[in-house]
């Protein structure tokens, strides 16, 4: 059946280098979004043995992929989510649990983080942004409410979409604040 890529802890490593190894092997990229998720402890959740899970959420633009299949699996593949979850598609252990937690996630955080920023290039159209949060939120956004409500956040540079069937977009990128800029928050 299909899993989530994992690995035991070493015992020479902490909880998120162990995460990370796990990206380096399965993606072969670690310059990515990454935060601890939850804790899985049901006592029957692996009929192997007892085994605690501490999952992480990681968020990685597709042009950082690179699927590597291991040593422990046998394939390697993406999955839309949505139609992992429609379908009804078997996953190993509580792993559909896992993924529908995460999926709640980012959807809460929509509201007080940057996190849609993580699924956006460096530079972007407003169009291409209020794309995200449209999939990240699961609802229509009007034009002119998401522009007010991201305009402090953004700003426009010098570029404009080029060869497109309708009028040009602007490109605009996260304006980082001062705070972020000293204290490395939210960036790239």
């Amino acid at each position: 059946s299909l899993a989530l890529p994992g690995v035991f802890v070493r015992i020479d490593e902490t909880l998120e280098e162990a995460a990370y190894r796990t990206i380096k092997e399965e993606i072969g990229s670690c310059d990515i979004y990454l935060e601890q998720l939850f804790t899985w402890g049901d006592i029957e959740r692996d009929p192997r043995m007892r085994i605690i899970s501490i999952s992480y959420m990681a968020i990685v633009s597709p042009h950082k992929l690179k699927l590597v299949k291991g040593e422990r699996v046998s394939e390697v593949k993406l999955y839309s989510v949505n139609k992992l979850i429609d379908t009804k598609e078997k996953l190993a252990f509580d792993h559909m649990k896992m993924i529908k937690y995460a999926i709640d996630r980012i959807k809460n955080k929509v509201a007080y983080t940057k996190i849609a920023f993580e699924f956006v290039e460096e530079e972007f159209t407003l169009p291409q942004l209020q794309k995200v949060y449209e999939i990240l939120l699961n609802k229509t956004l009007y034009k002119a409410n998401f522009r007010n409500k991201i305009k402090e956040l953004v700003e426009e540079t010098d570029k404009m979409t080029e060869k497109q069937p309708h009028r040009p977009s602007k490109y605009y990128r996260l304006r980082e604040t001062e705070y972020e800029q000293n204290k490395g928050i939210f960036k790239r």
